[in-house]
């Protein structure tokens, strides 16, 4: 059973969208109602727009950077990758969680608004997120940040996008991630490695996810890092933070993930949180339960930063 204090009117709302593109689109929509929102106070925002190399397409990638207005340098990077199922989202949707990570431990937020599967299958937004990580390697030490201390986040198809970049990372050699950090991921398209929940349970539910899944991959065999989950050796893989509930269509596979991650050697810091669905923190943070997983996440982002630096590409 979901936490009582969590069964909110938002959340009866958002558990009703239909399991279609109308659905999908629905949810766009009010993500992007976030764009004329104004940031917290005591960040700056600024918009960099990141080149696309050839093999990547055509155009830039809008992307922010989230600062403290007052904190000295040089500061942790984190590359952040919004939710919404690889089809919907802004960044600026996390205005509000990129502030309390900030006020927790001070960082420089990089988050590419990548390409949607919406209009934009596999492997178009792993590309942009890709490109932007290594956008934040050259620029760093530019806007007051530290290439040692590059770490990927996101929630969701986000979270799902980290594990996909890291392992890119990985096998290209070309920057090295500190820390990677996905949150309740989306990284598997196999329907019988979803969580059996009870459906009036879940906010992201198994039809949502199949459309999610269909869209991004397009009817293309699954090719390298389209879904993490596949990757048969995770060995070497940064040092991974996560955490899902267990009302969540992703409940199994995130904590098959993790243990897999665990038995390859990687460093990892995972919880499973009694009574808590996909957003929960989002959608109702005043819960119990979203207090408790706000406690849990701002904890272990900020031991993140203050154990894991990297290695720089070729040391």
């Amino acid at each position: 059973m979901i936490d009582p204090t969590a069964d909110t009117k938002l959340f009866r709302l958002a558990r009703r969208l239909p399991d279609n593109r109308l659905g999908l689109g629905i949810m766009h929509l009010n993500n992007l109602v976030a764009k004329w929102g104004k940031p917290p106070e005591g960040l700056t925002v600024e918009t960099a727009y990141i080149p696309r190399p050839p093999v990547a397409g055509r155009g830039d990638i809008r992307t922010l950077v989230i600062k403290p207005k007052h904190a000295t340098g040089p500061l942790p990077v984190i590359v952040h990758f919004h939710g919404g199922g690889f089809a919907v989202g802004t960044p600026e949707q996390n205005y509000g969680r990129v502030a309390r990570y900030i006020s927790a431990k001070p960082a420089i937020f990089v988050m590419p608004d990548y390409r949607l599967s919406i209009k934009h299958p596999f492997p178009a937004g792993l590309h942009d997120c890709y490109e932007a990580l290594l956008w934040a390697r050259d620029v760093a030490d530019d806007i007051g940040g530290r290439s040692d201390q590059l770490i990927v986040m996101g929630e969701s198809g986000g979270g799902g996008l980290v594990a996909a970049v890291a392992q890119m990372a990985q096998d290209r050699g070309e920057v090295n991630i500190a820390c990677q950090f996905p949150i309740y991921g989306m990284f598997d398209d196999r329907p019988e490695n979803f969580t059996d929940c009870d459906p009036a349970n879940l906010l992201w539910n198994r039809g949502k996810n199949l459309l999610a899944w269909d869209m991004y991959l397009k009817g293309q065999e699954v090719a390298d890092y389209a879904v993490p989950a596949r990757r048969i050796d995770l060995a070497g893989q940064p040092p991974a933070v996560g955490f899902v509930g267990d009302q969540d269509l992703f409940l199994d596979e995130n904590i098959a993930y993790f243990e897999r991650l665990t038995a390859a050697g990687v460093s990892t810091t995972f919880k499973v949180f009694q009574g808590a669905y996909h957003g929960v923190e989002v959608i109702a943070p005043h819960a119990d339960i979203a207090q408790q997983i706000w406690a849990y996440s701002l904890q272990a982002y900020a031991d993140a930063i203050e154990n894991y630096t990297a290695p720089q590409p070729g040391q």
